[in-house]
C-alpha cells in the first residue's frame, strides 16, 4: 500500500471518530486532540504530493511586477476572457471545460500599479489531494499576494466550495492570522498566559502537545474560542491571503428562464445583509461590464500605496513611476527599499499630501506611509 493511502486511511478514521465523539465540556480537550491529530495528518499528505510524483510539483511561474494575482475557479466561468479584457495576455477562449491547461500570466496596469494576473487551470473539487493536478494548482496560488474566486451566475455554490478546497490545503482567505505566540523552552512544560479567557486550558494543553510541543509558553493576545485557530497558530505551514469573489456572465440575469432557476443567488445578491454575497463582484468578462468594481477591488484587499520620490526637495515628484509598497509600512521602509547604504546618513523626511499637515512638514522615519505621499529624504 502506498504511503498516501495509508495516511488517507488514517484521516478517515479520525474524521470518523470526531463524528462519532459526542461534543461537551468533557469530551473538548478529546476534540481538540482529535482536530490536531487531523491537521497534523493532512500536512503529512501534503507533504507527500509536494515531493514529486503524480503531477505533485508546482508550475514554474515567474513573478513580475507589483504584486501577483491568481485567478482561481471550476472550469469555463470565463477567466480567460476576463484575463483578455484586464491585460494584454492572450489566454485561449472556447466554451468546452479545460480550456485553460498551463498557467497563463497578464499584466494589468491599475492606478500606476502593475499587477500580474495569472490565469490557473480550473480547480476540482478533490484538488488538496491532487485531483486534476490540483496541487500544482495550489501551489501557485500559496505564491501569489491574492486570490480571485470566480464562477458564474449557473454555479455560485462553486465559491464556496472553492475556498473550501483552498482552506484544506492550509491556506486562509480573507482571515487575519491568530494572534497568538508559542515559545519553546528547555523546561517547564506547557505554560498558558491568557489574560482574554478563550478556550480552557486543558484544550490548549492538550492540542499544543499533540503538535509536537512538550516545553512552552503559549501566550493570547486576542480571545481564541475555535480550536482550529489554535492548530492554525501552530502549523508553520499556514498561509494568509486576501480574497475577491467574482461572479461572471451576469448578463444571463436577462435570460427569464434562467433567471427563474436561479432566483435564490438573485435575491442573495440583492440582500446585503447576506455575509455570503456582500462583497460579490458581479461581471461580465464577455461584455467588459463591472470591470471598473472589479480592478478597485482589487487595489482595496491588495493594500498597496503609491509613494512618489523627489530627487530635490523644492522641485516636483515623479509621478510617473510610483515607488509601491505596503499600506502598513513606514519610511523607514521606504527609505530600505531605496537603498540600506542610503540609512545611515538620513535621519528625517519631508513630505506632501492629503495626510501630511502642511506641504513640507519635517517628520521622523517612523511616521506611517499613505497612498499618493511625495517625500524627500533630507541629509
Amino acid at each position: 500500500m502506498k504511503k498516501e493511502e495509508i495516511i488517507k486511511m488514517r484521516i478517515k478514521r479520525v474524521e470518523k471518530e470526531i463524528r462519532d465523539t459526542p461534543y461537551d465540556k468533557a469530551s473538548e480537550h478529546h476534540h481538540g486532540k482529535l482536530k490536531a491529530k487531523l491537521s497534523k495528518l493532512k500536512e503529512e499528505l501534503s507533504g507527500v504530493f509536494s515531493g514529486g510524483g503524480g503531477g505533485g510539483g508546482g508550475y514554474a511561474i515567474k513573478h513580475s511586477g507589483d504584486a501577483t494575482i491568481v485567478l482561481v475557479g471550476p472550469p469555463s466561468v470565463g477567466k480567460s476572457t476576463l484575463l483578455n479584457q484586464l491585460t494584454n495576455a492572450e489566454s485561449k477562449v472556447g466554451n468546452y471545460d479545460f480550456t485553460t491547461l498551463g498557467v497563463v500570466p497578464g499584466m494589468m496596469k491599475y492606478k500606476g500599479v502593475r499587477v500580474q494576473i495569472l490565469d490557473l487551470p480550473g480547480l476540482l473539487k478533490g484538488a488538496f489531494e491532487n485531483k486534476g493536478f490540483g496541487k500544482r494548482v495550489l501551489s501557485v496560488i500559496r505564491a501569489s499576494d491574492l486570490v480571485v474566486l470566480m464562477t458564474d451566475v449557473k454555479r455560485p455554490e462553486w465559491i464556496d466550495k472553492m475556498e473550501n478546497e483552498i482552506s484544506k490545503a492550509g491556506i486562509r482567505l480573507n482571515e487575519e492570522k491568530p494572534k497568538i505566540v508559542i515559545r519553546k523552552m528547555p523546561r517547564g512544560a506547557i505554560q498558558v498566559v491568557d489574560s482574554c479567557n478563550g478556550l480552557g486550558k486543558e484544550v490548549i494543553i492538550s492540542v499544543v502537545k499533540e503538535m509536537g510541543y512538550s516545553n512552552a509558553v503559549v501566550s493570547f493576545d486576542e480571545k481564541i474560542e475555535d480550536v482550529e485557530k489554535l492548530i492554525d497558530a501552530l502549523t508553520k505551514s499556514r498561509k494568509y491571503l486576501p480574497m475577491v469573489k467574482v461572479v461572471n456572465k451576469i448578463d444571463d440575469l436577462k435570460n427569464l428562464n434562467l433567471k427563474f432557476k436561479i432566483s435564490s443567488f438573485a435575491k442573495a445578491m440583492e440582500d446585503k445583509q447576506n455575509s455570503k454575497f456582500k462583497d460579490v463582484v458581479c461581471v461580465s468578462a464577455e461584455k467588459g461590464l463591472g470591470l471598473d468594481e472589479f480592478k478597485e477591488k482589487i487595489w482595496e484587499k491588495l493594500g498597496l500605496v503609491r509613494i512618489f520620490l523627489k530627487k530635490e526637495r523644492n522641485k516636483s515628484a515623479d509621478k510617473s513611476d510610483p515607488l509601491i509598497i505596503k499600506k502598513d509600512r513606514r519610511l523607514d521602509d521606504v527609505l530600505n527599499k531605496i537603498s540600506g547604504e542610503m540609512r545611515g546618513d538620513i535621519k528625517r523626511a519631508y513630505i506632501w499630501g492629503k495626510k501630511a499637515k502642511f506641504a513640507g512638514q519635517g517628520v521622523s522615519l517612523r511616521m506611517e506611509v499613505f497612498d499618493e505621499m511625495e517625500v524627500w529624504f533630507g541629509r
